[in-house]
């Protein structure tokens, strides 16, 4: 998928639907949250893998990119052997992280009332 080129097909320059298609995926929030929560300023990649148990490498590094382009995150090689990369949040993220703080705690206060009515729609009538 070329993530660069997300775009609706009918309102191609809709801002929300853009934006809102590259945040939205499986990974993006999660990784903002996960970035946000550590107590360091800067966290390495292999750590970042370890708070996020179940993304592979290749979806951690495809997301990394995604938010990289877009601004929410930035990269810092260190030119060593091996190569130490660190990520931190910028400006950006720090500004629509209170978004998604209000969107978690929304979706913990529903969770249980969400997933009964997940149950009553799954069995038969």
């Amino acid at each position: 998928m070329n993530r660069q080129m997300i775009e609706d097909t009918l309102y191609p320059t809709c801002p929300i639907r853009n934006i809102l298609a590259r945040i939205s995926d499986k990974w993006s929030l999660l990784v903002l949250y996960t970035l946000d929560k550590t107590d360091k300023e800067t966290i390495r990649f292999k750590e970042l893998q370890r708070e996020i148990p179940d993304i592979s490498q290749k979806m951690l590094t495809v997301t990394l990119r995604t938010l990289e382009e877009d601004g929410y995150v930035t990269r810092k090689v260190y030119p060593e052997v091996p190569p130490r990369v660190e990520y931190r949040l910028t400006a950006r993220a720090h500004s629509l992280l209170p978004c998604i703080d209000t969107l978690i705690q929304w979706a913990l206060e529903n969770k249980d009332a969400i997933m009964k009515d997940r149950k009553r729609a799954v069995l038969p009538a």
